[in-house]
């Protein structure tokens, strides 16, 4: 299982092009391509505050840091506005503010945790796919002689993800599926 990280300037000119790659080098070794892009869905508004401590605390950051994370999240109150009707600031515990200048950050160590216990599952279950992943949108990559077996390792990703995702509560709903020869 390869993880394409560390891509920067232009996202998805960049993620075409590593895709683009993996294509091409399955190509030499006579293998075609099952990608299945997929979106987490709600991502930023449903970051739940307390487990973002808890990956903060488990990935080893110093107090300090894990601190600072943690006071920017308590107290955060919002509002609706609906028509004519405004409601009052109530408090939350999840999301943050897509866009907002630590959105990105929170976003990438929330879902390093997941990936990483997700990259331990597929390497213990031997399933052969590569992921490419763009903040809250990301490509499985299946590559295989056959397209059963390509298209089956992009089944048993999704499930493994969805169940893992579920678990931090949020969703993943697939994009579209393609096989390319």
């Amino acid at each position: 299982m390869k993880f394409v990280t560390g891509l920067k300037q232009y996202l998805i000119v960049n993620a075409g092009i590593v895709l683009t790659h993996l294509i091409c080098a399955g190509w030499i070794e006579n293998c075609s391509t099952s990608i299945l892009a997929f979106d987490i869905a709600q991502f930023f508004p449903s970051l739940n505050h307390q487990i973002l401590s808890l990956i903060l605390n488990k990935v080893g950051f110093d107090s300090r840091v894990s601190q600072f994370f943690n006071n920017y999240l308590v107290g955060r109150k919002t509002k609706y506005f609906w028509n004519n009707f405004l409601s009052s600031y109530f408090d939350v515990n999840i999301g943050v503010r897509q866009g907002f200048a630590f959105s990105f950050i929170l976003s990438a160590l929330y879902l390093s945790l997941i990936f990483y216990v997700f990259e331990k599952r597929l390497r213990i279950l031997k399933i052969p796919v590569s992921v490419l992943l763009f903040v809250d949108n990301g490509l499985f990559i299946a590559q295989n002689k056959s397209f059963h077996i390509s298209n089956s390792t992009l089944f048993y990703s999704y499930h493994i993800m969805s169940l893992f995702l579920e678990q931090f509560g949020l969703a993943l709903y697939p994009r579209r599926a393609c096989a390319l020869t």
